[in-house]
């Protein structure tokens, strides 16, 4: 959620085509259309190179093949799916939390109790606007998440976070008053949600909006009767991603399982 975006490398793709044999990592049934190298400098440690490989499939997944490849450690960027398959490293782990395992505690129940207070949240499907892009290039610079001073063009945002590959993609935005302050974009599946990106204000870290945001993700996967919510990469060494272990009980997908954490 709060994180260097690895799809913000995507204009650096290497074009030639993948192998044609699909990764193991993928369902060996699922359709796909393209398979694109994407080995760049990594977004998360530094000095290293990382390597994405991208799978485009030719339709929308069903909600249960969404379920699978999420449970397989694959993300979504665009309409593209991902994964890390990195020679020399293995920092990232996939995350996801067991809502029906989740209770509020502390410092959560504060964060979600100021935030219902004084925030509005509206659900519906992403869209581009403006003020969307303008928030997003805010959030990118501020928080220092961007690998260059290039802010995002519409068709950049429209690229990353309104095209999907997804069946059932939505945006939760927040607002203060009539003032947008967060966008969150959530993957749906039959069984889990995936938090793709979120942005927002940092004037408003009083509010702290990226982890009010996760706290209703998980309150909207439990009234909706969906058992995970993933939350995207963990990476001890990078101070945008290692947040996401305080969100327990967590399970983290190291060497081809789900290993799980406790608080």
């Amino acid at each position: 959620m709060e994180h260097s975006d690895p799809e913000s490398s995507m204009s650096s793709f290497n074009d030639r085509e993948a192998s044609s044999q699909a990764s193991s990592r993928f369902p060996p049934g699922l359709p796909i259309l393209e398979a694109i190298e994407n080995i760049h400098d990594c977004s998360y440690l530094a000095g290293l190179t990382a390597n994405l490989p991208l799978r485009l499939p030719e339709r929308i997944l069903t909600l249960e093949e969404f379920d699978d490849v999420l449970s397989r450690g694959i993300r979504r960027s665009g309409v593209f799916l991902y994964h890390t398959d990195c020679d020399s490293c293995n920092a990232c782990e996939p995350t996801r939390v067991d809502v029906t395992r989740f209770h509020l505690r502390g410092s959560f129940r504060r964060v979600l109790q100021r935030g219902d207070r004084e925030l509005r949240m509206a659900v519906c499907t992403p869209f581009l606007d403006e003020e969307r892009v303008r928030l997003f290039n805010q959030h990118r610079t501020q928080r220092g998440l961007g690998e260059s001073d290039q802010e995002y063009q519409p068709s950049d945002y429209e690229n990353f976070l309104v095209d999907t590959c997804c069946p059932h993609t939505i945006e939760l935005s927040f607002w203060l008053a009539n003032e947008l302050v967060g966008v969150s974009i959530i993957d749906c599946g039959r069984a889990a949600m995936s938090a793709v990106y979120t942005f927002f204000d940092p004037q408003y870290s009083r509010l702290s909006i990226g982890t009010y945001s996760i706290l209703k993700q998980i309150e909207f996967a439990q009234k909706t009767n969906r058992q995970f919510v993933y939350l995207g990469l963990y990476v001890q060494q990078n101070q945008h991603l290692n947040y996401k272990a305080r969100f327990t009980p967590q399970e983290r997908l190291i060497d081809g399982r789900w290993v799980g954490f406790e608080a």
